[in-house]
């Protein structure tokens, strides 16, 4: 009986552990459901069509959340790992950057330093998250 109670509780620690190490995704792009934004085609736009529209925030938040919180912080708020994306200017330079940053990812040298999302997320789901990220406050 003793053995029993025994294995028991090893089985209960490993699947805690488990539970624990998947906590915040295992790291593989989600994809972002972006139902109620309007459509935007194949040409990538140049600036965010989204800016302060509050179904994209809504729906960026959830883009966020689940591919860019990981290494920039939750609610955008870096804790050092990757920049604070708070501080990227709602201009239109800084939205062809941060589309193209998304898109292409960033490599130095041989280490990736953020992987590309190109073919992953749709460019309303990018210009969503961008909406979320400009939405909150510094």
């Amino acid at each position: 009986m003793r053995t029993l109670i025994h294995v028991c509780l090893m089985m209960l620690a490993i699947l805690a552990s488990t539970l624990s190490a998947h906590a915040h995704g295992d790291g593989a792009p989600q994809p972002v459901d972006t139902t109620g934004l309007k459509p935007l085609g194949d040409d990538i736009l140049p600036t965010n069509p989204y800016r302060g529209d509050a179904k994209a925030i809504e729906i960026g938040a959830r883009g966020y959340n689940s591919n860019c919180a990981r290494c920039h912080g939750l609610e955008a708020k870096s804790g050092g790992m990757s920049p604070d994306l708070r501080g990227l200017e709602p201009t239109d330079d800084n939205d062809g950057w941060f589309m193209t940053r998304v898109l292409m990812g960033a490599t130095v040298g041989e280490r990736v330093k953020m992987p590309p999302f190109q073919g992953l997320l749709s460019q309303e789901a990018i210009w969503a998250i961008r909406s979320y990220i400009d939405a909150q406050p510094d």
